[in-house]
Order: C-alpha cells, then sequence, then structure tokens
C-alpha cells in the first residue's frame, strides 16, 4: 500500500521542479512582452548613491510586477521555507537575479530578520519587503518593515505596480499577473525616514497612507479594465 507522506513528498518534489523550471522562462515572456512605464525610480537611485540602503515596499498584491521590474539587479528579497509554493518562488527568483532570503514572518522569521538586519546595515543595499505579507491580513502594514529601517536607518521607498491587462487570483488578497502585450506601470513614490523616536503606529499609517496613494494612481494610470 502507498505510503500518503511519501506520495505527498514526491508530488511536492515535482511541483517544485517543474515550477523552477518553467516559472522563469513564462514570467519573462509575459512582463518581456509588456510595454514598461517606470516612474520616479530616482527615489531609491539617489538614496543609494548617498551612500544608504533601502528598503523597497510594495502591497503583496503586486509583487510579481514590482519583482519583475527589478529583477537583474542583484537585490534582495524574501521567501518562506518549508513550503513548496515559497520553494519555487525562491528558485524562480534566484533565476532572475534576486539574492533570495529563506523566511517570513509566519516561517524562519527571526533567523531571516536578523539576516536582513545584517544585510542593511551595510552601504547601498537594496531589499524588496512585502510589509502586508506572506498572509495578510491585505493592506495592513506588519512591524518589521518599519522596525528594519528604524533599527538600520534605512530608508523606506515605496512603489506600486499593475498592468492593464491581467490575471487575478483571489486568496487572502487578490494577486495579480499581468497578460503577455499588456501595458505595465511601475511608479515609485518619495522615500519615507523613520527613525527609532517615531511611535510605531505614525510611521504604520504613513506607509500605509503612501502605497495606498500610490496602487490609486497606478490602477488609474492603466485604466483598470475588469478583472478576469
Amino acid at each position: 500500500m502507498a505510503n500518503p507522506k511519501n506520495e505527498k513528498r514526491l508530488k511536492n518534489k515535482l511541483l517544485v521542479f517543474l515550477g523552477s523550471l518553467l516559472g522563469p522562462p513564462m514570467l519573462r515572456f509575459f512582463y518581456n512582452t509588456n510595454k514598461w512605464t517606470i516612474e520616479n525610480e530616482h527615489f531609491y537611485q539617489d538614496v543609494v548613491d548617498q551612500g544608504k540602503s533601502v528598503i523597497i515596499a510594495s502591497w503583496h498584491n503586486t509583487l510579481l510586477t514590482v519583482f519583475m521590474g527589478l529583477s537583474k539587479k542583484g537585490f534582495y528579497g524574501l521567501a518562506g521555507n518549508h513550503h513548496p509554493d515559497a520553494e519555487i518562488i525562491a528558485r524562480i527568483g534566484a533565476k532572475l537575479g534576486w539574492n533570495v532570503i529563506r523566511g517570513s514572518s509566519t516561517d524562519g522569521g527571526k533567523k531571516a530578520y536578523i539576516e536582513m538586519i545584517e544585510i542593511l546595515r551595510k552601504n547601498k543595499n537594496v531589499f524588496a519587503i512585502t510589509p502586508d505579507g506572506p498572509q495578510g491580513p491585505a493592506k495592513i502594514p506588519k512591524p518589521g518593515t518599519i522596525r528594519a529601517a528604524q533599527k538600520t536607518g534605512a530608508v523606506i521607498v515605496p512603489v506600486a505596480g499593475q498592468s492593464n491587462r491581467r490575471w487575478s487570483f483571489k486568496n487572502w488578497d487578490t494577486f495579480y499577473l499581468s497578460k503577455p502585450f499588456a501595458k505595465t506601470w511601475l511608479l515609485f513614490g518619495e522615500p519615507l525616514i523613520f527613525t527609532k523616536d517615531d511611535s510605531y503606529e505614525d510611521c504604520s499609517l504613513r506607509l500605509k497612507q503612501s502605497l495606498d496613494e500610490l496602487e490609486s494612481r497606478v490602477n488609474e494610470n492603466v485604466g483598470l479594465v475588469k478583472d478576469n
């Protein structure tokens, strides 16, 4: 009789293999055929030129647009542990030029947080984070992003992205994947500097307001065709 645990383990290994094999060329085709408009990229570039590290923050639902728009730059990002989806994301990220740190707020978070702090304390590093990831609630910042900025002096640069033609996948948020030959916008917001003396509540409100405003602007730019 087949062992259910062995069957599940084999299925997960197959899923990871196929996802990491097919994911990069699929995403390259989807996003490389897009017509990109990237606005205010100088916001994070100027901070790096000043010798500081940057946290690029986006809501989880538009992660893929940011992920692809900033690929091949050698930036840092987070992926969870011990789950097939996280393993696929980590492998795809590495193939697309990201330095992937393993762990999240719900999975190996302490080790990943310590490693992120060490990276941000070094000059001119860029670390992309979804403040509401990996499991929500949607568009509510968790403490990690803000605490990391306060602890290291890294500057948060918010960003939002969207495509005028896209698929949507509903889970705890609505996750978007651009369709081929779409028009895609990536919009960076003004840098946010949070000091140790700033209250978490004020910082969280400022970050949320900035991300919500950017999301509204890119949605307006793409014309917000009906999701399907």
